[in-house]
């Protein structure tokens, strides 16, 4: 009798770490921007990460209980959902906004589709887009100022993000001042530090940046999503027409978000080599383009959430040719 071999979901890590452990490593890079942002946006930040993680993982127990499955919230996936969905979002939600964002990323993008390697899109991305689209004015108004002071000069005008600043710089003031200012020195330091309003895990590019690289040295995170995301990103902004410099554009909003910790989700990514820089740098061009001539002030959430969608095709397209197989169809068309 013949053995039987099932393959099972991605991701699929070929090497000595567990899906856990590195689900796990993901958390802990996360975890400096998190005390940062508690820092700069007090207890109500913290409540809110709380609030999504423990609705992620209450999620996840409660579908795989009823769907039959077996119960692996001690794989910590759910957890790190929920992590990012917090990161996701404004710090001054309602905080019955979190737990919807977090059942629909855990049962809606996740659960229904098969579970952890069966989603074809990033759970907590799909969370955060179901939030916006259901109830923008809070996903795209609730801002808190952060601790300290905010943009050199501008904090006083408001605690508006810096990409809705570039967006729309006449609702917040004379245009012109707010643009010079956009592009001074001591603005672009505070946005790299963190000393800004924002998301909750978007704040400070510095820590994100820490967490990132801890991840790339580990080898947990693929560096072609990453490159390819922040250098298509660079030269865009030097290309297309906006009045914000380059190192705006890679230190505001969440690019550094997007580009280390959801783009490079190992179930919704490419797995072929050539595909992980088409995917990334997929996602830099749109989120330009969304940046630019967009609706929204930040594009990074629904160009990783559109190349999440491509996935499929680009692996199919940047194939690998098995050894062998030119010369099997060379033969069989004999």
């Amino acid at each position: 009798m013949k053995d039987l071999f099932f393959v099972s979901a991605s991701p699929h890590i070929r090497d000595t770490s567990s899906t856990t452990l590195a689900m796990r490593l993901v958390i802990i890079a996360l975890l400096p921007a998190l005390a940062f942002s508690i820092y700069i946006f007090g207890l109500r930040a913290l409540i809110i990460t709380v609030i999504c993680v423990g609705a992620s993982v209450i999620c996840e127990a409660v579908m795989q209980k009823m769907l039959g499955k077996r119960i692996t919230i001690s794989d910590s996936s759910a957890v790190l959902t929920g992590l990012l969905l917090a990161f996701n979002m404004p710090p001054g939600v309602p905080l019955w906004l979190p737990v919807v964002g977090s059942a629909f990323a855990i049962i809606f993008a996740k659960q229904l589709f098969g579970g952890l390697g069966y989603n074809f899109v990033n759970p907590a991305l799909a969370g955060r887009a179901f939030l916006t689209a259901s109830w923008p004015l809070y996903m795209t108004k609730a801002w808190l100022p952060p601790a300290g002071g905010t943009l050199s000069g501008i904090d006083t005008i408001t605690a508006a993000t810096p990409l809705n600043l570039l967006k729309n710089p006449a609702n917040y003031g004379d245009a012109a001042t707010i643009i010079q200012q956009l592009n001074d020195f001591a603005t672009i330091k505070n946005i790299f530090l963190g000393k800004i309003g924002g998301c909750i895990g978007e704040t400070s590019a510095l820590f994100l940046l820490i967490g990132g690289l801890f991840l790339l040295i580990l080898r947990i995170i693929d560096y072609r999503i990453v490159f390819g995301y922040l250098g298509s990103v660079v030269v865009l902004a030097f290309v297309l027409p906006t009045e914000a410099n380059v190192l705006f554009h890679l230190c505001a909003g969440g690019l550094f978000l997007g580009a280390f910790f959801m783009a490079t989700d190992w179930v919704t990514s490419p797995v072929t080599r050539k595909g992980r820089w088409i995917f990334g740098i997929g996602c830099g061009i749109l989120t330009m383009v969304i940046r630019v001539w967009g609706g929204f002030p930040e594009g990074v959430s629904y160009s990783i959430l559109l190349m999440n969608v491509f996935t499929p095709a680009i692996d199919r397209l940047t194939r690998e040719r098995i050894f062998g197989e030119r010369g099997r169809t060379k033969e069989a068309k004999k």
